[in-house]
């Protein structure tokens, strides 16, 4: 039993091994304290990465036309194919019960903005609503556009800082009006991208006003789709490319472009590229797992090894235990006790202090592709187990050593 006696019987065995039973507990604690921050850095590795690849994370599917290569139904190569909004329309009634997301853009590659006597080239779209979602904006002032914006052609416009910053400095952009292409739109909101400044440097508009502001008639450059999400990997690529295909037939058909021509009509899977992302995210997780707990059993053979000296030190002592009466189940309990309390109490202070460490360190350490470091509660408490588990086993072979000591052997020890 685990008692007040037995307490001293521990505290006394390790304080005539003070030194020894140090260097084992910092061994054990710089295990645990490795293998947690490898653990926090692994999550901010990921986090940092999932940030970067939101979009092909979520399963971005865009489809758009390009030049026909092969002769079709009479109809010779060569073919500039246009996607129009009877394309879009047509694809979202057929696919919308398959659909989170979807939007169509029309894109202009330069144009003059300009506010006061600042201007400058940026690049702007005519968006559906979706849009923002799909590339994952974030409004930091104001709106995105709307559906109210689209039904009524509204002179709209949604900047990036970027813009923002050089055409407005400090100033407010809200509600004001700015010149695209020399036509006033009302600033209505003001976004940051997480790809950063490129994708700053751009305006989003309603796309049935820029399709009529700028003369672009129904035509459109590209549509994008989100599926609805899958938290199976293999099944959520299965239906990706089972959509993809699906809308490259129907829009190749209504287009009269060859079903095996692809330059007609192209497309692109985001899903697929994601695997990589995913698969490095758990070769960088294994690997922080590996080298944490080849640190681990470092300590544990640290442990191990001090409770092989201790038993050898107090060989007498476990003889006349042994003489008097004690079972050998009472002496490994003894040698047992006092490896899981010294791997315990020194694992658990080199738990705290990683996460303490990743507590107040963690949020001020952030990069492209590195962001909040974090352990979950969950592996803490695997760590902890971990620990108790190590303490046992690293008792055990010297427990079991002293248990098989025959008393009259151990009483004639020097």
């Amino acid at each position: 039993m685990f008692n007040i006696e037995r307490w001293q019987e521990i505290f006394e065995a390790i304080s005539k091994n003070r030194l020894r039973t140090f260097l084992t507990g910092v061994s054990v604690a710089s295990g645990i304290f490795i293998l947690v921050i490898l653990l926090g850095a692994g999550k901010g590795l990921q986090n940092g990465i999932e940030k970067q690849f939101e979009r092909d994370a979520a399963g971005l599917i865009e489809v758009w036309s390009g030049t026909t290569t092969k002769e079709y139904k009479g109809l010779n190569p060569g073919r500039q194919i246009q996607l129009r909004n009877s394309d879009y329309n047509q694809s979202v009634q057929k696919f919308d019960d398959k659909l989170d997301l979807r939007s169509a853009s029309y894109n202009f590659w330069g144009g003059t903005i300009s506010y006061g006597k600042e201007s400058a080239s940026y690049q702007f779209r005519g968006v559906d609503p979706d849009h923002g979602s799909v590339e994952n904006l974030t409004v930091v002032q104001g709106r995105f556009i709307n559906s109210n914006d689209l039904a009524n052609n509204e002179k709209v416009a949604v900047i990036g800082m970027k813009v923002k910053t050089d055409l407005f400095k400090d100033k407010d952009a809200l509600g004001k009006e700015v010149a695209i292409n020399n036509v006033n739109f009302k600033v209505v909101g003001i976004f940051t991208d997480p790809g950063g400044e490129r994708e700053e440097s751009r305006a989003y508009l309603p796309r049935t006003t820029a399709q009529r502001a700028f003369g672009g008639g129904d035509k459109i450059s590209y549509m994008s789709f989100n599926l609805k999400k899958t938290n199976d990997y293999d099944a959520a690529l299965a239906e990706s490319e089972k959509f993809t295909q699906d809308v490259k037939t129907l829009l190749k058909s209504k287009n009269m472009v060859a079903p095996d021509d692809d330059s007609g009509i192209g497309a692109y899977n985001s899903v697929k590229d994601a695997k990589q992302f995913y698969d490095l995210n758990l070769y960088i997780r294994l690997f922080f797992w590996w080298v944490g707990i080849c640190t681990i059993i470092a300590g544990v053979v640290g442990v191990s090894n001090i409770m092989l000296i201790i038993v050898k030190e107090r060989t007498k002592e476990i003889g006349i235990r042994k003489a008097l009466g004690a079972s050998p189940f009472s002496i490994i309990t003894m040698i047992l006790h006092e490896s899981i309390f010294i791997t315990t109490i020194a694992g658990f202070t080199g738990l705290l202090a990683s996460l303490l460490l990743l507590e107040f360190v963690g949020p001020m350490v952030q990069s492209e592709y590195f962001r909040n470091p974090e352990v979950d509660f969950s592996v803490a408490l695997t760590t902890l187990v971990l620990l108790v588990f190590a303490g046992a086993l690293a008792g055990f072979f010297p427990a079991y050593r002293a248990a098989k000591i025959k008393p009259i052997v151990a009483l004639r020890d020097e």
